[in-house]
């Protein structure tokens, strides 16, 4: 978690209010140390973003939220976009 701060410029009381937030949930070492992923790493600096710019915590973290729930609504809807379709003149299904 240290050196997670120390990357960030953060405390570690900040990554720790993250995750009380549940906006992080970091792995585990096998001596308990906190172990944090690159995206999670990206989140945090998010947030400390937003809070720098005077957004409330719990909004810092509902905000980010959203944007990643819209970035995989946006690579789901690119995947489908390329994705070919059944045209007109291709038999559907057989009924009877």
């Amino acid at each position: 978690m240290g050196h997670a701060a120390e990357i960030l410029g953060v405390t570690q009381a900040f990554l720790r209010s993250l995750d009380a937030a549940k906006l992080l949930t970091p792995g585990r070492s096998e001596g308990g140390h906190r172990r944090y992923s690159r995206y999670q790493l990206r989140l945090a600096a998010r947030a400390r973003e937003l809070i720098d710019q005077g957004t409330a915590l719990d909004s810092a973290c509902r905000i980010i939220i959203l944007e990643d729930q819209l970035a995989e609504a946006r690579r789901i809807n690119a995947e489908l976009q390329h994705t070919p379709r059944p045209t007109s003149d291709q038999p559907g299904p057989a009924s009877g």
